[in-house]
């Protein structure tokens, strides 16, 4: 015979691997299910931005699923892009929907199935991307200029071309001076074609003019330049380097010595074959004169 001891953790012990079964039943119906509708959550999420133009792009491919893209703005609803729901791509095209270019915004990346494909999840799994504001974040692009040399080339003028931005006002495309205004200023850098030595001039207009030596080459670099704006953030890309012309080089210097002694044997040659061709000319012209002297005159 069992003590009552005895019986009552035989019934604690059954108790216990009922609870255990049933739990392991309940796994199986409703974890297996659950699971079904489970995706990876998008990874690595960034913006990339240029003259605003904003892309956001996350990881990985994704296989038997899909993505969709939800753009929260400060203190509104989120909205979602028409070209990046249910896709399979992992980059969306921002740009159209930043129109608030002060405005803070921050995207959620959803993982959902594929059109067609029945899901019970309430929420799908999303990724956040980092917050991101179009005026403090995009990236300026190096900006183009020409140089202009005054005719008693005692000074060199700059004349920068604003960059281009994605952004539409109507159907022109605005440059950033028209989306920073005042804020945009440019940062000059120059010196003379020989020398290392480097020089920087900082301007809030697109036209610069430099007092230079007179004949000697300049190099220039030009870049945007935004103080509003914090850190490295504040600096556009740095322009390719483009050089004034150098003083009116003497014949010797614009050519070599065999292309000099080239040219004057030519000339030499021609000159001669011309006066050849003279003489020949007027010799033959006295022998034909010549000629018509010793013919005697006909009969009337």
């Amino acid at each position: 015979m069992y003590s009552k001891n005895c019986l009552s953790d035989i019934w604690i012990m059954t108790d216990i691997r009922i609870s255990f079964k049933l739990l392991c039943v309940l796994f199986l119906l409703f974890g297996k299910n659950a699971g079904m509708n489970t995706y990876p959550k998008a990874e690595g999420v960034t913006w990339t931005s240029s003259d605003f133009k904003t892309i956001l792009k996350w990881g990985p491919e994704p296989v038997n699923y899909t993505y969709t893209v939800e753009v929260y703005r400060q203190g509104k609803d989120g909205e979602k892009n028409e070209h990046c729901i249910r896709t399979e791509k992992t980059d969306c095209d921002l740009t159209s929907m930043l129109v608030d270019l002060n405005a803070t915004y921050i995207a959620d990346i959803l993982s959902e199935p594929l059109p067609g494909t029945p899901s019970d999840a309430v929420e799908p799994p999303y990724t956040k991307s980092p917050p991101f504001c179009p005026y403090y974040d995009t990236e300026i692009g190096a900006p183009h200029f020409r140089i202009n040399v005054t005719q008693d080339k005692s000074k060199i003028t700059l004349h920068i071309e604003d960059p281009v931005t994605a952004i539409y006002s109507g159907r022109r495309l605005l440059n950033i001076r028209d989306i920073f205004k005042n804020d945009l200023q440019y940062k000059v850098f120059y010196r003379k074609a020989q020398s290392t030595g480097k020089r920087e001039k900082t301007t809030s207009s697109s036209k610069v003019v430099l007092d230079v030596d007179r004949g000697v080459s300049y190099c220039f670099n030009v870049q945007a330049y935004v103080p509003s704006r914090l850190g490295t953030k504040q600096d556009g890309k740095l322009s390719s380097m483009r050089c004034s012309p150098d003083r009116d080089k003497s014949i010797f210097e614009e050519y070599s010595i065999g292309v000099i002694a080239g040219g004057i044997v030519l000339v030499i040659v021609l000159i001669g074959t011309i006066t050849l061709t003279v003489v020949y000319c007027r010799r033959r012209k006295r022998g034909r004169d010549a000629g018509k002297e010793a013919v005697p005159l006909k009969k009337v």
